[in-house]
């Protein structure tokens, strides 16, 4: 799928009168692509994505999906498992909602439950599951309900650095095996050049695009690409685009 925002505006009421938590925003995502979107808290990153989900109504602007009948998908950073459903049935409940019969969504979601280390957790609840667990069963959901267009709300932030080091490798390789069109909302610039094709540098108050950063490194990826020197100049020209001070001749880490 396609999405296009052109000159994209949302203004919330406030005590103040009014927030213009998004202004003038211009962004396209290609069929296909994996694109983060970067950018200081309260930069309109998550509006940006419940406005593309068609969650909010742009008070100016448009956005634009093409094909226009396809499934669009936000996953969120906090936990979105269903506590009424077990594991299985919260991989496969989108299915469900698309009026796949059971055999066949278990069909599809099993594999990739054995694959990501959940074998054996198909009839566990939510409450027996680790928060790593929880957010891969979210992340498996997303991808075997197979949206055309998927939104991600930093679903890796409530995890400690080593798992979320892996449930990026474990996305990275769901996203290499059909390359849905993603767009990826994240804090860490180093997860973003990871995953990318390219990275969206969003300003605060309110929020705009001021950059649009291609991500040429090969793939696949592994965590050692983001070790190289290429990376790191790429690092050195967000972080810049973001207003981040660097030392010179320092790596921003």
């Amino acid at each position: 799928m396609n999405v296009t925002c052109q000159d994209l505006t949302i203004v919330f009421p406030s005590d103040a009168g009014k927030t213009r938590a998004l202004e003038g925003v211009d962004l396209r995502v290609r069929s296909g692509e994996f694109v983060s979107v970067v950018g200081p808290s309260g930069c309109g990153k998550t509006t940006l994505l419940r406005a593309i989900a068609g969650f909010l109504t742009p008070d100016s602007g448009r956005i634009e999906r093409s094909p226009t009948d396809g499934h669009t998908l936000l996953v969120y950073q906090e936990n979105s498992l269903f506590p009424w459903m077990n594991v299985l049935e919260n991989a496969c409940f989108g299915l469900e909602a698309q009026g796949v019969p059971l055999a066949e969504r278990e069909s599809r979601a099993l594999p990739l439950l054995r694959r990501f280390g959940l074998q054996g957790r198909e009839r566990a609840w939510p409450h027996q599951l680790s928060m790593g667990m929880k957010q891969r069963v979210a992340v498996i959901r997303s991808f075997v309900s197979n949206p055309s267009l998927l939104l991600m709300d930093e679903p890796f932030a409530a995890v400690d650095c080593h798992l979320r080091l892996r449930l990026q490798q474990e996305l990275l390789e769901l996203w290499e095996q059909d390359k849905k069109t993603v767009l990826f909302v994240t804090h860490d610039v180093n997860e973003a050049l990871l995953l990318s094709d390219r990275v969206i540098v969003m300003s605060a108050n309110p929020g705009t695009v001021i950059a649009d950063i291609p991500i040429p490194l090969p793939r696949p990826r592994d965590l050692e690409v983001t070790l190289r020197g290429e990376c790191l100049e790429l690092k050195r020209k967000i972080y810049r685009k973001m207003g981040v001070p660097l030392l010179e001749g320092a790596y921003a880490g």
